[in-house]
Formats: structure tokens, C-alpha cells, sequence
């Protein structure tokens, strides 16, 4: 069992013993952030995090950064690109490597969201790697999913996977200053046309397209005012509740899949089998098809 996981069994059972939930937690706002690489994520959030920390607020940042695929490390660089941020004492800033995990989010991210809210923080930001469709998994961690493009990055509309957007609750141009403000503009009103073309996801929630600068502040309050109006809207209808209860049963269902997943390579008699079977895949003398079909043989066999 991990470490964050015995750490939960207090605060879990702190929930369990409420008869209703708890007004601070719905006061607690998880968003996930993502975009493309110079998208200006981490700028962003450095302004962003000061604003709110400035406005009475307890954020947390649970950044996830790639690993490499050749030697599994990670730079876990974000404090750097968050100086001041990281000096807040209203701030925790916490840099994940995703060691292989797909879709940019790390085993434990649920774990740590939880943590957070025990820990007194009201509003939890989990920055995610790049755009894709593996992003969905973040998704089914965070009340709210925020798309941050860049102005000048080609024909978004079609360079940006229609299911990211389709999963995105608001959609925002950074770096919307200087040269860049025409190009701004110009895709924010392609993307307010190609939302509208879209099957909704919520029943009173609209997504909305915002333009914001991190480098003079120029639509970052605005952004702030449609978040906590998504908070509230969402949680006046009874969509937020039923939402975190269906990110509960997925939560559990990944569990299970990545426990059986380490159960069945550690299985005396198929952990001796593995490595015979893949140099085989490699060589050609199996199809990857038959040599499933033999290992899962031998697994359900066992006693």
C-alpha cells in the first residue's frame, strides 16, 4: 500500500462519517489545466496562483511533468518557472514525474487531490502534459477542464484534437498582448464558432472562450469570475455532486486494473514466462495475439 494511500484512511473516513457533505467541500474547486508545449502554462499559473493566494485563497499545484522514456527520469522543473509562487505561504507547488503513465496524470494524482483538501486548500490546479487524447484521464479527476492555446500556433482547429475540446469547459488564449493580439482574437472567435457545433457535455453549462495575458493581467480576473461562476452553476443544478461521485466509481475501476495488471506480471509460474514469451513476440515465432492468449491460459490455471 503507498504511502498517500495510508495517509488517506484518516481523512476518508473523516468524509464517510458525514451524514451530509460537508459545505467546505464543495467550497473546493479541482481544476485541470492543459495545453501544448509554450502554451504558457506555468506563467500562467505563477500569476494566477499570486492573484488568488492575494485574495485570501489556498492554492495548491500539482504539476505533472514528463518522464523520459529512455532513462525514466524527470526534470520536475516547475518551482523554477514559479518563483514567487513558490514562496507563498498560501501556495504548495508539488512536481510529479508521470513514470510512463498515460495521459500526463501520475497514479497518485487522486490521492493528492485529497490530501490537499485535507490539507486546507480550497482551490487545486493539476497541470497536465501537452494535448491529446490521453488527457481525458484528467478529466475524470477535476470538476473543471481548462484549455490554454497559444495565439500563434498554426490552424488550432485542426492541430487540436476535437475530443480535447469537446472535453474543455473553457477554452482560454494566452499570451493575448502586443503583436499578438489580432491572432488572439482570431482564433478565440474560431473557437466561440467551432464550440458551437459541439454536443454540450453539461445541461447548464455553456463553454466559454477567454482571452488573457499573463504578462500584463489583462482577462485573468474575467477567467477567475467564469470559473467560480462554473463552480456555482454546476453545483446549484446537482451536476458537480453527481460528477464526483461518477470520478469516485472510475477512480476505483483504475485501481483495480492497475492492481490486477502488477498481480498477474509478479504471478509465480507467468513472471518466469513473460520474458520467454516477449523474445518470441520480438523474434516472430508468436503473433503478440497468441502470446496473450498463452500467458492468460496459464494465469487463470493457477490455483
Amino acid at each position: 500500500m503507498s504511502i498517500p494511500t495510508l495517509l488517506l484512511h484518516p481523512y476518508q473516513h473523516f468524509l464517510n462519517s458525514l451524514r451530509i457533505p460537508s459545505p467546505r467541500l464543495h467550497c473546493i474547486l479541482h481544476s485541470g489545466l492543459s495545453g501544448p508545449p509554450g502554451a504558457g502554462k506555468s506563467t500562467f499559473i505563477e500569476y494566477f496562483g499570486k492573484m488568488l493566494t492575494e485574495r485570501g485563497h489556498r492554492l495548491s499545484v500539482l504539476a505533472v511533468d514528463p518522464s523520459s522514456c529512455t532513462s525514466g527520469g524527470s526534470l520536475l522543473g516547475d518551482k523554477t518557472r514559479m518563483i514567487e509562487l513558490s514562496r507563498d505561504m498560501n501556495a504548495y507547488i508539488r512536481p510529479s514525474p508521470t513514470s510512463g503513465t498515460l495521459g500526463g496524470v501520475t497514479r497518485t494524482t487522486n490521492e493528492a487531490i485529497l490530501l490537499c483538501e485535507g490539507g486546507g486548500y480550497d482551490i487545486i490546479l493539476i497541470e497536465t502534459v501537452g494535448v491529446g487524447q490521453s488527457e481525458f484521464a484528467v478529466a475524470d479527476m477535476v470538476d473543471m477542464f481548462v484549455l490554454l492555446l497559444p495565439p500563434a500556433g498554426g490552424d488550432e482547429l485542426q492541430g487540436i484534437k476535437r475530443g480535447i475540446i469537446e472535453m474543455a469547459d473553457l477554452v482560454v488564449i494566452t499570451k493575448s498582448d502586443g503583436d499578438l493580439v489580432v491572432p488572439a482574437r482570431r482564433i478565440q472567435a474560431e473557437y466561440v464558432s467551432a464550440l458551437k457545433l459541439l454536443r454540450r457535455r453539461s445541461g447548464v453549462w455553456r463553454p466559454k472562450v477567454i482571452r488573457i495575458s499573463a504578462r500584463s493581467g489583462e482577462g485573468i480576473s474575467e477567467m477567475w469570475d467564469a470559473m467560480r461562476e462554473f463552480q456555482q452553476v454546476m453545483l446549484a443544478s446537482g451536476e458537480l455532486t453527481t460528477k464526483r461521485q461518477k470520478q469516485q466509481r472510475v477512480w476505483m475501476w483504475n485501481l483495480i486494473q492497475e492492481n490486477i495488471l502488477e498481480h498477474f506480471k509478479t504471478q509465480p509460474g507467468i513472471r518466469e514466462q513473460i520474458p520467454l514469451m516477449e523474445r518470441k513476440v520480438l523474434s516472430g515465432a508468436l503473433s503478440p495475439g497468441l502470446a496473450a492468449d498463452l500467458l492468460l491460459k496459464a494465469f487463470k490455471s493457477k490455483p
